[in-house]
């Protein structure tokens, strides 16, 4: 069944989840706000978004060289405390979501940093290809809206799949990290090198290649 807007804004106001998280799990539960907050509550997905208000201003900045140096990656990622930052725990998050940046290449940590002009364009685009592939006008709007979802998973590294384990989204990753740790923790900003990029060169699958490189 389709999740209505108003079950997911619920759902959001009373656990303080993600909005991508709230839609998953009343998908999971068919719609039912109650066994949903238990859902969240079990993942330690609730319990982490009390924590997200939280100010973070320690952390790391991780670095990724892919073999041969020909891809590179910086990202920040901010937790609330020194000792938090200095474990084994929060470095080897820090290292997964670098290795993610290299291997899937998001341009936006988050959907909100998509820009207004861009994200019109895509829309644009994308009703065009609906018009032209015959579709009703009146439906073409959904199609449009399920579509920059997917151009959402596929650009915006929060709602990227994570690549050791494709069934999890990176948010939901950082969610775990945030229960288990205890600390607030975010990804803030990051930025990926790749030599040769805007040059004309055949096209590699980084994914599988950064995967092998870890011996994943």
């Amino acid at each position: 069944m389709a999740v209505s807007a108003s079950a997911v804004k619920e759902l959001r106001e009373r656990t303080g989840a993600g909005m991508l998280d709230c839609k998953k799990a009343l998908d999971e539960t068919g719609g039912d706000v109650e066994k949903a907050i238990a859902l969240l509550r079990e993942k330690g997905l609730a319990a982490a978004a009390n924590k997200a208000g939280r100010v973070a201003t320690e952390g790391v900045v991780e670095s990724y060289i892919h073999a041969g140096g020909r891809i590179g990656v910086l990202v920040e990622i901010n937790c609330e405390t020194d000792f938090v930052a200095k474990t084994d725990q929060f470095r080897e998050f820090a290292r997964d979501i670098a290795m993610q940046i290299a291997a899937a290449n998001p341009k936006f940590v988050r959907r909100e940093e998509v820009p207004a002009d861009e994200l019109e364009k895509e829309k644009e685009i994308l009703k065009n290809q609906a018009l032209n592939e015959g579709k009703p006008e009146k439906i073409v709007e959904k199609m449009v809206e399920g579509r920059i979802s997917k151009y959402y998973e596929e650009y915006c590294l929060l709602e990227q799949a994570f690549i050791k384990d494709p069934d999890k989204t990176i948010s939901e990753l950082l969610n775990e990290k945030i229960s288990k740790i205890g600390e607030n923790i975010s990804i803030r900003r990051f930025v990926r090198y790749e030599l040769g990029e805007g040059l004309e060169k055949k096209v590699d699958n980084f994914v599988e290649e950064v995967m092998a490189q870890a011996k994943l």
